[in-house]
C-alpha cells in the first residue's frame, strides 16, 4: 500500500510535516466506527484486525498517540487489548476527555466532575422513556459517567431518534448535562468537555507541530474544529474521515477519506512502516 494523498493542500502539507518531523507529531484516533466497526451490541465492538499493533508501532516513531473516545477509558483499552505496560506516549481519553488512562493503566477522572448530575438522570431516564413511548429496541448503555440511548435496533431508527431527541435534551439540560447526538445514539454526558477541548490540551502537552485526527461521527466535529484552530496557530493538521453514509458533515470537511476501519488500519500500518 502507498500512503494515500489528502485531497486538500492543508492536508498534504500536514502529511509532509508528519513524515519529516514525526517526533513532534500527535496522532489521535476515535474508537467506535474508526478503529472498530459499528455493531448492534457495544460490548462486541472488537477492533479491526491489526489495529492495536498499528497503534503500538506508531508509538515508536511519533511523539504521541491518543485514543479519544466517548467510551469509558478502561473499556476502550480493554477492547484494544492494552496492557499495563504500554509505551509511555500512548494515552486513552474516555468520555470525550473526562477520563484519562495513562500507559501504566491508571485512570484519572477530571476533578470538576459531579457524579450527582448523571445519577439524577440515571434515576429519571427509565420513566421518561416510558412516558414518551420509546419503541421496542431502544437500549440504554450505562457508561458510568454518561448514559447512551441507542436506537439502532428499533424498527425505524430515524423515527426513534427524532422522537427521543428533544425530551432527552430537556432532561440533560435540567441536570446540567448535554445531549450528544451520534450515529443512531443519543448520549447524555457532562458539559464542558468534548473531543476538541481534549485534542487542544493534548497538542499543547506533546508540543505537537503536527496533529492528525481520525473519526467517523458527529462527536468528531468538535475535533475537526480544534484542528482548524490549531492551523490558525501554525500547527499542521490532518483531518481523516472514516467514511459513513450516516454522517456527511465529516466527509465534507475532511482532508482524507477512507472507506472504513479496515482501510484506516491499513493506512496506519503503512504510515508506521514508512516511519520505522
Amino acid at each position: 500500500m502507498v500512503l494515500p494523498q489528502p485531497a486538500t493542500t492543508a492536508g498534504r502539507d500536514a502529511l509532509r510535516s508528519l513524515l519529516s518531523v514525526p517526533a513532534r507529531a500527535l496522532i489521535c484516533l476515535d474508537y467506535d466506527g474508526t478503529l472498530a466497526a459499528i455493531v448492534d451490541v457495544p460490548e462486541q465492538a472488537w477492533p479491526a484486525s491489526g489495529a492495536t499493533d498499528a497503534v503500538r508501532r506508531l508509538c515508536r516513531s511519533v511523539g504521541g498517540v491518543a485514543i479519544v473516545t466517548g467510551r469509558p477509558a478502561p473499556v476502550a483499552a480493554s477492547l484494544l487489548g492494552l496492557s499495563a505496560d504500554e509505551p509511555t506516549n500512548l494515552v486513552v481519553l474516555g468520555h470525550y476527555g473526562l477520563q484519562r488512562r495513562s500507559s501504566d493503566g491508571e485512570v484519572e477522572v477530571a476533578k470538576w466532575f459531579d457524579a450527582r448530575q448523571i445519577d439524577a438522570v440515571r434515576g429519571r431516564l427509565p420513566a421518561l422513556l416510558r412516558e414518551v413511548e420509546a419503541p421496542p429496541g431502544v437500549a440504554v448503555e450505562d457508561k458510568g459517567e454518561s448514559l447512551a440511548v441507542h436506537v439502532r435496533r428499533t424498527a425505524n431508527p430515524d423515527d426513534a431518534f427524532a422522537r427521543l431527541r428533544e425530551p432527552l435534551a430537556t432532561l440533560a439540560a435540567k441536570h446540567g448535562l448535554r445531549l450528544e447526538p451520534g450515529r443512531m445514539v443519543l448520549e447524555l454526558r457532562p458539559d464542558g468537555v468534548d473531543k476538541g477541548v481534549a485534542i487542544g490540551q493534548l497538542s499543547r502537552e506533546f508540543a505537537a507541530s503536527t496533529v492528525c485526527y481520525a473519526g467517523d461521527d458527529l462527536g468528531d466535529l468538535a475535533a475537526y474544529d480544534a484542528l482548524d484552530r490549531l492551523r490558525d496557530e501554525g500547527v499542521a493538521a490532518l483531518k481523516i474521515c472514516v467514511g459513513s453514509d450516516e454522517v456527511s458533515q465529516l466527509h465534507d470537511r475532511a482532508d482524507l477519506v477512507v472507506a472504513g476501519p479496515n482501510e484506516l488500519v491499513a493506512l496506519l500500518q503503512e504510515l508506521a512502516g514508512t516511519l520505522a
